[in-house]
């Protein structure tokens, strides 16, 4: 890990000392369905849902009882909610008929269960069962590439090169660290580059100090 990367990622923690996965969850069961209920919806809107579901359907015996309107009407304000739940369903049996009612320790069975990608895999892995994982979503891929600590132009690439460029013990927090800057400083649109506490070590920052009019 070189100098530049070290840097950024311990400024990075001591800006956000709280930074942790924002999507409320008790059990591994409700952190894989409430990061599948996340893909293109914020983690504020799927909190709200799931603060009500998880009260009534606890664990996966609670689920395979639902039936696929009553999980649409807990998930309908979220975006693509008819997907999502007809791939929770059937998540639900498979985990029930393959893995004993258990959700997957690795990232190889989690990504071919319905509807769960490398990144819902990786948040799974990381946070439910402490095994060290760099998700690599939309503010991940952004701010990294911005930042210079990679230089990627899809996400498996920049997953890839994050794991070579980040010390393993460090890929988790790196992962919460990135997303917390990402929502609150390094913005898709008008970043506040000027609020930045690693704007000095920042590519996109040099690149654009001029236009940003930013001392």
């Amino acid at each position: 890990m070189n100098k530049k990367n070290k840097e950024i990622i311990e400024i990075l923690s001591k800006t956000y000392p709280d930074a942790k996965c924002e999507l409320n969850h008790e059990t591994p069961l409700q952190l894989l369905i409430s990061t599948i209920l996340s893909a293109q919806a914020t983690d504020k809107k799927v909190n709200e849902v799931t603060e009500v579901m998880y009260k009534k359907y606890k664990d996966l015996d609670d689920f395979l009882e639902i039936t696929e309107e009553q999980l649409e009407s807990y998930i309908k304000v979220i975006g693509l909610y008819k997907t999502k739940g007809k791939n929770l369903m059937n998540l639900f049996r498979i985990l029930k008929e393959k893995h004993n009612g258990e959700v997957p320790r690795t990232i190889e069975e989690l990504i071919e269960l319905p509807g769960v990608g490398r990144k819902t895999a990786n948040v799974v892995v990381s946070n439910a069962f402490g095994v060290p994982a760099i998700a690599v979503d939309t503010h991940v891929f952004r701010v990294s590439n911005r930042l210079g600590i990679i230089n990627e132009d899809n996400v498996l690439k920049t997953e890839e090169s994050l794991m070579k460029k980040i010390d393993k013990n460090l890929w988790t927090i790196s992962h919460h660290l990135l997303i917390f800057h990402g929502r609150r400083i390094c913005t898709a649109r008008a970043p506040k580059c000027g609020e930045c506490p690693v704007n000095f070590l920042c590519d996109y920052y040099s690149e654009n100090k001029k236009m940003l009019k930013v001392k």
